[in-house]
Parts: structure tokens; C-alpha cells; sequence
């Protein structure tokens, strides 16, 4: 059971301002803090002598580390151009976001009682395995029929069985099952025409994978810790709707300094899933608030503002 967020903050200073950017290691990327640091560290003199965040997606990996500095820039461009990253993108102000509320993985019964308690929330998210899906996701619906739902299998099925769950997925009216083949396995989806859209995820990291997504999924899940920061983000956000792909906004558990750059993300997708703050028993002040399942953007000045 995971207990802690371990996080790398990245803080970025420029004519008396100062930019923050937060990123998330993963172990499943072959990630850790200390390989996140010695990533940023390796970058440092390029940072500091004024690398663009272009000029840095190109040399240093997508991941976490690089999602903290590309945060933090963007951030600092902000503060020093006084307007907000929405503005400098074109885009409206950030409002109330509906985010995918966890079921997480238990018995059926003990699911169907958390999903009792999320019954009036927009979007849930339901985690299962292989051992009974079907049981699962069938107690969680009966608890819950109203809200929009998402699967997340997190790559444990075969493709036999997306096959034999078409049926039960339309029925209980599953809105998107995300990543349920290992990634890797992507292949044998190739062809297959699911009764409800099937996301990619750990699949899914930078735009250059679309291409080879295309024709296997229908949406792909955006987080900034894959892409290395907003800017990675919004190039696959613009891959996947030249691909006429769906977009959905993901993210590790993170402090709301990782949620608040996504939910600029967020605002194209069609699925959100930016409940990692809400799992915290402390975020970092001034961050996202949540209320029903729905977030309301930080406080004005938090990150990406004046």
C-alpha cells in the first residue's frame, strides 16, 4: 500500500522571480529521486545559461525530472511576462474540472461500498485485476449507475480477455477501459474494434508514439511525468487530435504543484483523472480544492499566474 508521495520540486529564478515545477519518479519507468536529481543536475549548466524548453525536451529524457524544469519554466515565463500560461497558449482561464474519483482494487464487496460513497460524483474510475473483473466492475454499477466510468485493468488482461468482456463493458455502459494489455503487447489490438474506446497509458508517453498507437487505441492518456512537462504534453495532445484520437489527463499522486499545469491539459480532454491531491493528508497551500469530484483550479498566483 503506498503511504508516501515521494515528489522532486524544481525551482527556477530569474530577475527576482522564481518558477516552481514538481514531477513524480516512477519505478515502473525505471525511475527513482535520486536518478530524477542527478538527471536535473546533469542539466543544470544548460538551464542556467538559458536553454529554452524546446532546446531541453530535445536533451534530457521525458520523465518526471524533466517534467519538474519544463514546469518550472513555464511558470517563470508566466510570472516575468505578467499573464498566465492559458493566456500565453491562447486559451481561456481555467475553470471547475470533473475528475475520475478511484475505486481502488478490493473484493467486489468492499468496492461496491466505496463506489456507494462516490455515487454522486461525475467520473469514477474503477481498478481491477484479473482475478474477477466482471464481479467488480458489476457490485461497483450497482452502487454507482449514474456517474460516467473508466476501467483501468493496469495491463493485467489478455486480449482474450477484452474480447469476453465486450458484452459486459457496453452493458454496464463503461465508458473507456484504459491500458488493460501489458505495454509492449499493443499489437494485438491491431484491428480489434471494442464496443466501448480503450485508452492507451503506459503505452502513451511522447508524440512520436502515436503513430504506432493509431490504429491499436482511441485515446490517449496525457500525463506530464511521461511527456516531460506541459510542453511534451501539448505536442502529444496535438499528435493525438491529428490522429483524430481522443485525449484523456492523467497523473501520478502528486501535490497539486504536478495537477496544476495538467489541468491546462485537462481542458482538451474528454476524460480527467487529477484525484492524486485528493489521496494527500497534506497539499501544499493555496492548491486545487475538491468537492464532489470536481476540482476547482489553485489559488491565484499557486503556479502558471502572476
Amino acid at each position: 500500500m503506498k503511504t508516501v508521495a515521494e515528489v522532486v520540486t524544481v525551482s527556477i529564478s530569474a530577475e527576482g522571480v522564481t518558477g516552481w515545477g514538481e514531477g513524480v519518479p516512477y519505478p515502473r519507468y525505471g525511475e527513482s529521486i535520486d536518478g530524477a536529481l542527478a538527471e536535473i543536475e546533469a542539466a543544470r549548466a544548460a538551464i542556467e545559461g538559458g536553454a529554452s524548453r524546446e532546446e531541453l525536451l530535445a536533451r534530457m529524457p521525458a520523465g518526471a525530472a524533466l517534467n519538474a524544469v519544463d514546469c518550472a519554466l513555464w511558470d517563470l515565463e508566466a510570472k516575468l511576462a505578467g499573464r498566465s500560461v492559458t493566456d500565453m497558449l491562447g486559451l481561456p482561464p481555467l475553470g471547475p474540472t470533473a475528475t475520475a474519483m478511484t475505486v481502488s482494487l478490493d473484493t467486489p464487496d468492499a468496492m461496491a461500498v466505496a463506489a456507494g460513497k462516490l455515487a454522486d460524483v461525475p467520473l469514477i474510475k474503477i481498478k481491477v485485476d484479473r482475478s474477477d473483473p466482471e464481479a467488480q466492475i458489476r457490485r461497483v454499477r450497482e452502487m454507482a449507475p449514474a456517474p460516467r466510468v473508466i476501467v483501468d485493468p493496469n495491463e493485467s488482461w489478455t486480449i482474450a480477455e477484452i474480447e469476453r468482456l465486450q458484452p459486459m463493458l457496453a452493458e454496464l455502459r463503461i465508458d473507456l477501459l484504459e491500458q488493460p494489455l501489458p505495454a509492449g503487447e499493443d499489437q494485438a489490438l491491431e484491428g480489434f474494434k471494442p464496443l466501448i474506446p480503450i485508452a492507451a497509458d503506459e503505452s502513451a508517453h511522447i508524440a512520436d508514439d502515436v503513430a504506432a498507437l493509431a490504429s491499436k487505441y482511441q485515446v490517449i492518456n496525457i500525463k506530464l511525468d511521461k511527456t516531460g512537462g506541459l510542453t511534451g504534453a501539448l505536442a502529444l495532445a496535438d499528435a493525438a487530435a491529428a490522429a483524430g484520437l481522443g485525449v484523456m489527463t492523467g497523473s501520478m499522486i502528486s501535490t497539486s504543484l504536478s495537477i496544476a499545469p495538467a489541468l491546462v491539459i485537462a481542458a482538451r480532454s474528454s476524460f480527467v483523472d487529477l484525484d492524486g491531491p485528493l489521496w494527500l493528508a497534506e497539499d501544499r497551500p493555496g492548491g486545487v480544492r475538491g468537492v464532489g469530484g470536481v476540482l476547482t483550479p489553485p489559488a491565484p498566483g499557486f503556479w502558471g499566474a502572476p
